[in-house]
């Protein structure tokens, strides 16, 4: 293609199209965009990567991998490693090694390359991400603590790996220069000194810039992105290869930092690392030719079956003995582990380099990488869940709560659930909100519901309902269509319309089929009126001397009906789909409120104050 911004449209507009297509099958997006990355590409041959970009090809991915690596590190807290499994912990150390030592043998012997290529592919394909096991996590509803652990180990194994890449990387680069062996330790010395040195000088510098509040906070995001790539950039200077590492260490470190307002920062990368992620796996996928197609044969299928049926159950048996997890906790570990977005980028990253620098067997990094991604990736998406059920190690039916807002209406119906036994998480974007949630004893997640850092960290375990009892609209309407195809139909609602509004708010078509919660003329701003007039939620035990008409009749109507609880635990939502019809023996629970003179007119003012959220222009963080 001729037109650089005639290819470089089509590749976002591919992406966009790819992503899409990822959310509708609720499958990781790498697959849709590796596909049509080949399709584009050597099929086609409708993208040229190498002739679109020229010389800045290998700049580009050298750039967008940092900002990969630094968008992963980022997320690492040390607190959250805290009572979770010592399996986890042991997985991202001897289980990289143990992965990485069968990687490389499996690639000399049945591959055919050299002891140094070989070294470098088994140390990138230890990668797994949270770009593919988040999405099949969501899916899967494995135990609570096997979600965790394969959830953590994702997270903790990307810059892990990537550095132990870089790390073996520097050995074949040097190992042909220089053969000697303590030329070649001090060329290790000087990378690691540079790599943690930077990284440790940049992080802690900049997390003092942050936390001080030296640079306004509308620079904060972009003022750490070019931070970020200014240390990469002299790093590499500095010492050929070692700015991965040293990005790596700065997002450790100011993940780490206490008082630094990290959050802006995340929010920032999410677009920006979707947007890089999206057209470098179309690029790098596109650069495939028909003759690195040619040499996967069956030694490159033997590889990967050495891969998933070897390398990964040793290293799991090996990293879960003396655990409490039993066999078949134990064999699904075994079976999962994605390849993703880092081992691609890195994979083709090194290619550039050592087939640059004439090294042998460097034609087949990137083929043999990608079949291992592609494999992974489809074969573990369609039969880990069948496993999971025949390896009866999934959770029972979620009945948990995500509760879309943290207002005293979320608040007020979400303690009444969690008192109930009921698993409840709020989600907002406001930080007063979540603060008073939090206070309240409820579970949250600061943010926006729809991001990308929420496909991430956004806890769905147990999760099985969706209330959206935000006071703006939008929000409620957007999280009611990305989460209806994870938790399905009759487990997501949509809310009512104002009264008066209807001719300035056409309900959306595409929401139509949405029970109304609580009922057709329930909206948020009735509820916020009847909580802020006293309203209070309740649960009360219904029997045969003691029926739900006699509880209507006590009450004198002034109740809302909510929720109703069998006798086996079940609990069923009242929304405009059906009725809740409590029997004696259940439970229901219900907003009582009593009329008042103020009544009428803190339903106006709730209503206007749900109408200025509506129609603020401000952007959802």
């Amino acid at each position: 293609m001729e037109n650089p911004a005639v290819g470089l449209t089509m590749i976002g507009l591919v992406s966009l199209l790819c992503q899409w297509i990822a959310w509708r099958l609720r499958l990781p997006a790498i697959l849709p965009l590796l596909i049509a990355g080949i399709l584009l590409g050597p099929v086609f041959h409708l993208l040229d990567p190498d002739a679109l970009l020229g010389d800045l090809l290998f700049p580009l991915v050298s750039l967008a991998v940092a900002v990969i690596l630094f968008e992963g590190s980022l997320t690492l807290r040390f607190s959250n490693l805290r009572g979770h499994s010592g399996t986890m912990r042991n997985l991202v150390i001897w289980g990289v090694l143990i992965t990485a030592v069968i990687g490389a043998v499996a690639a000399h012997y049945i591959l055919g390359l050299p002891w140094g290529m070989a070294s470098v592919l088994g140390a990138l394909l230890v990668v797994t991400g949270p770009t593919v096991v988040t999405p099949l996590l969501q899916t899967l509803r494995a135990r609570k603590h096997l979600t965790e652990i394969l959830r953590w180990e994702g997270i903790l194994i990307d810059p892990i790996g990537a550095i132990a890449a870089v790390l073996v990387y520097e050995f074949v680069v040097v190992g042909l220069d220089d053969g000697a062996a303590l030329s070649t330790f001090l060329l290790f010395m000087k990378t690691a000194l540079v790599g943690f040195g930077l990284g440790a000088l940049g992080g802690y510098a900049w997390g003092r810039v942050l936390r001080q509040h030296w640079l306004p906070q509308r620079l904060h995001s972009f003022g750490t992105l070019m931070v970020m790539l200014t240390l990469f950039t002299t790093s590499n200077t500095l010492f050929h290869e070692s700015g991965l590492l040293t990005v790596t260490i700065m997002g450790v470190w100011l993940a780490n930092l206490r008082g630094v307002p990290t959050d802006p920062i995340k929010e920032f990368k999410e677009t920006l690392s979707l947007v890089l992620i999206s057209g470098l796996f179309i690029l790098l996928a596109a650069r495939l030719t028909a003759h690195q197609l040619s040499l996967l044969s069956w030694p490159a299928w033997i590889f990967l079956l050495v891969l998933v049926a070897v390398a990964r159950p040793l290293s799991v048996w090996v990293c879960t003995l003396g655990s409490e997890l039993n066999w078949r906790e134990k064999a699904l570990l075994a079976w999962i582990s994605p390849r993703g977005i880092v081992a691609a980028a890195v994979a083709s990253f090194f290619a550039l380099k050592l087939e640059k620098a004439g090294v042998a067997g460097a034609e087949m990094l990137v083929p043999v990488t990608f079949l291992v991604i592609i494999s992974t990736v489809v074969v573990q998406s369609l039969l880990s869940r069948p496993l999971a059920k025949w390896l009866r190690v999934t959770e029972p039916p979620p009945s948990g709560f995500l509760i879309i807002g943290a207002n005293p209406v979320a608040r007020t119906i979400g303690l009444a659930l969690q008192e109930a036994g009921f698993m409840v998480r709020l989600a907002d974007s406001h930080r007063e909100e979540i603060k008073q949630a939090q206070m309240a004893g409820l579970d949250v997640y600061y943010g926006n519901p729809l991001s990308e850092h929420a496909d991430t960290h956004l806890e769905m375990a147990g999760i099985g309902h969706l209330l959206p009892l935000s006071p703006q609209r939008e929000l409620n309407n957007l999280a009611a269509l990305h989460f209806e195809h994870l938790l399905g139909h009759g487990k997501v609602f949509r809310l009512a319309t104002q009264r008066g509004h209807d001719k300035r708010h056409h309900q959306d078509l595409a929401l139509g089929h949405l029970p109304l919660l609580f009922g057709k003329d329930v909206s948020y701003s009735q509820l916020a009126s009847l909580v802020s007039q006293g309203a209070t939620v309740h649960r009360t035990s219904l029997s045969e001397t003691y029926t739900f008409e006699d509880y209507q009749q006590a009450h004198e109507g002034q109740l809302l009906p909510l929720f109703c609880i069998s006798e086996a635990g079940r609990i069923r939502v009242a929304s405009s789909e059906k009725e809740l019809e409590p029997q004696p023996g259940e439970s229901v629970i219900s907003l009582i409120f009593i009329d008042s003179p103020q009544q009428d007119e803190a339903l106006a003012q709730a209503m206007a104050e749900t109408e200025k959220e509506e129609t603020s222009e401000k952007e959802l963080p």
